[in-house]
């Protein structure tokens, strides 16, 4: 095992190329949703509208201002089937209410593409890779998980949790949670244990779909700021 997560985080430090000029932003953060068959079309508009207007509001383009450099670097990835394609969007440096909207924007736009079994663990892992290539050094690394269910075991090999949470430790990134509650109201629990890691790390949770913008927001918030242990609000 040890010998794999050694091999899996030297593969993904690779995939960046050769050494170059890294533009310095505050976090490095992907935004990882579930597209799986569990989510319906309706249900995947209201993540992306959802996460569209958490960066348009105030407080969170006040976070991504609050930072001793003043910028962010995000980017989307839709995860679905473990066996096929992940589904990135570019990464963007949002350092205003400007580059806020333009990313809001994109999202709203993002169309869906992938569907498939919940594979947590191979979008996890593609994107840490994807951290690895995007020009950016952020002092944090912040993968957000967003989904409706819990990983489906695996008909051939693939990269499950475990080596995912494996690899994101090996390379200091944080993975955090938010579980949407209307397939399964102990999904929360089940992130905890088994999804989230590194310094901070956390769950939050959305009873339902409807209630994802809201909950996305907050989140948002918490882990921009980077003050795990504060009230939520």
């Amino acid at each position: 095992m040890r010998a794999l997560i050694g091999l899996m985080a030297g593969l993904a430090l690779c995939a960046a190329g050769p050494a170059a000029a890294q533009e310095r932003v505050d976090l490095e953060l992907v935004l990882a949703v579930d597209a799986s068959y569990s989510i319906d079309n309706r249900e995947f508009r209201l993540q992306m509208d959802g996460i569209a207007a958490a960066f348009r509001d105030p407080e969170v383009q006040a976070a991504i201002a609050s930072g001793p450099i003043g910028a962010i670097a995000v980017a989307l990835v839709v995860w679905a089937e473990p066996t096929i394609p992940k589904d990135p969007g570019p990464w963007m440096a949002l350092r205003g209410p400007a580059d806020a909207e333009a990313f809001a924007a994109s999202v709203e736009r993002f169309p869906r593409r992938v569907s498939g079994g919940t594979g947590i663990g191979s979008g996890v892992a593609f994107a840490a890779r994807w951290m690895g290539r995007n020009g950016y050094e952020g002092t944090r690394k912040v993968i957000d998980v967003s989904g409706d269910g819990r990983e489906t075991p695996a008909r051939e090999f693939v990269v499950q949790l475990p080596q995912a949470r494996a690899m994101a430790d090996a390379l200091g990134v944080t993975i955090n949670g938010l579980a949407i509650l209307n397939e399964d109201t102990k999904l929360d629990g089940w992130y905890r244990e088994h999804v989230i890691t590194g310094f901070g790390a956390f769950v939050m949770s959305a009873a339902t779909l409807d209630h994802f913008a809201e909950a996305m927001r907050r989140k948002l918030i918490r882990e921009i700021e980077h003050n795990p242990n504060v009230a939520l609000r």
